[in-house]
Parts: structure tokens; sequence; C-alpha cells
């Protein structure tokens, strides 16, 4: 078995880390709270939140995907259900979630993770 150790991959340049650009990790993911205020737990390439009213909630992400239809995304939270509720553009999107009649409902654990092509 073969084992490398680094703690920098670099560029074809040496000049810097390696880009993922083309990859196929995670170029965002969030763990946030909308349950009493709207506030980041953890995250990777998210810039802001803001709240939108029950349920909805507006994700800001830093780096912009390649185009809106250049990614894929995975919602979940400790409610019923949740999923992307508007047009995803390449650099937002809105989140919803809901309870198990279907209402809208805030949640104390919710995540999202985007795939796809940075710009």
């Amino acid at each position: 078995m073969s084992e490398i150790r680094a703690t920098t991959i670099s560029d074809e340049t040496g000049s810097g880390p390696i880009a993922l650009t083309k990859q196929h990790a995670a170029k965002a993911w969030c763990y946030f709270n909308t349950s009493s205020s709207t506030s980041i737990t953890g995250s990777f390439n998210v810039s802001s939140l803001t709240d939108l009213g029950t349920g909805y909630t507006k994700i800001t992400i830093t780096n912009a995907m390649a185009s809106a239809n250049d990614f894929s995304m995975q919602c979940t939270s400790n409610n019923f259900q949740a999923h992307n509720a508007s047009i995803p553009t390449a650099t937002e999107f809105w989140f919803y979630s809901s309870n198990a009649t279907g209402s809208a409902s805030d949640g104390t654990r919710n995540y999202f993770t985007l795939h796809g092509d940075l710009a």
C-alpha cells in the first residue's frame, strides 16, 4: 500500500494550491439554523444567508458557479422536507423547508451541498 502525505498540492506553475474547478468535490456546503435567528453553524464558499420569512432562506455563495445550469444541490432539514425554492443563479438560490403537514417551517438543522463547475 502506498501513502502520500502533503500539506499543499501545487498547481502546474508551482505558484499556489491546485484549484478544484473540474473536480467532483463539493463546491459549497452549509449547516445553518433558521429556528430563532438565521445563523451559519459551519460552511464552505457561502458568503451570506438572508431570512425571507418562515421556511425560506436565500443562500448567497462566495465564488460563483459556471452558470445557473452547471450545478446540482442537495438540501436537507430536520423538518419534514427541504428543497430549492427558486430558479437558481450562478451565485444564489432559495432554500425552503416545511413540516410534515406541508406548511413552511423553520428548522434548527438545515444543510445543503452544491456540486458542479465553478466559474
